[in-house]
């Protein structure tokens, strides 16, 4: 499934962070989204003190076309694969990508399925140099993606409303740059952040990540491939 590689992994940190300012250019900020029939959800964990990758990929079934109310918990695994690697860089700040990519574009090599679609446990463009895991997943696969994370990496922002569905914009830089939104996806629970891969806009990539709400704090990909990737025995 990943298209021609992208560039070598074996990088030092300083290079490596040459690499993100260059590919950060590549990203892709406007929507070039195909009509949605799948959804994939990517989490990567880590093994034996970090020295195993886990990464977990969780293809959903979107119906298209579907009018009115349905409940996204419903949605219909297509498929899913847990692929496991040697972790191949240590853990820098603002690097991630390189610990994690590797092993999420080995879990797609194995789908038969390919999504249209793709929600990643992690930062999209809400990066310090706006090229997060989601971002970089989404150059080497072409596919359009969405950071969803449960924590903040960079930025500014307010305390969104009470309400599920409430937002406020995650802001950088001496120009208040958007790279993302703080989305409450659940009433009295800390919210998470939302932030565009490439091939979508902030506001497409928030819309599906509410439409795929169900009823916990994350959306149901990369809740179920949360849930998958803990299974470390699968």
């Amino acid at each position: 499934m990943p298209n021609s590689p992208l560039h070598d992994w074996d990088l030092a940190p300083r290079e490596a962070i040459a690499l993100q300012k260059r590919l950060a250019g590549q990203v892709e900020r406007e929507d070039r989204l195909d009509p949605v029939g799948r959804i994939a959800g990517v989490d990567i964990g880590f093994e034996q003190d970090g020295a195993i990758t886990r990464a977990a990929v969780v293809v959903l079934a979107w119906p298209p076309g579907a009018e009115g109310e349905f409940e996204p918990t419903t949605l219909e695994i297509v498929e899913q694969v847990v692929h496991r690697e040697p972790t191949r860089m240590p853990y820098v700040p603002g690097l991630l990508s390189f610990r994690e990519v590797p092993a999420a574009l080995a879990a797609f090599e194995r789908l038969e399925v390919r999504p249209e679609l793709v929600m990643v446990d992690g930062q999209g463009i809400a990066h310090p140099r706006r090229i997060g895991v989601a971002s970089h997943l989404g150059l080497w696969l072409d596919l359009p993606t969405i950071g969803v994370a449960k924590s903040r990496l960079c930025g500014r922002h307010r305390e969104p409303g009470p309400a599920r569905g409430d937002w406020t914009p995650l802001v950088d830089g001496p120009d208040d740059e958007v790279i993302g939104a703080v989305l409450r996806s659940r009433v009295k629970v800390k919210p998470i952040f939302v932030s565009p891969g490439h091939r979508l806009t902030l506001p497409t990539a928030l819309d599906w990540v509410i439409r795929c709400l169900g009823r916990t704090k994350l959306p149901e990909p990369t809740r179920l491939a949360d849930r998958l990737a803990s299974r470390r025995g699968r």
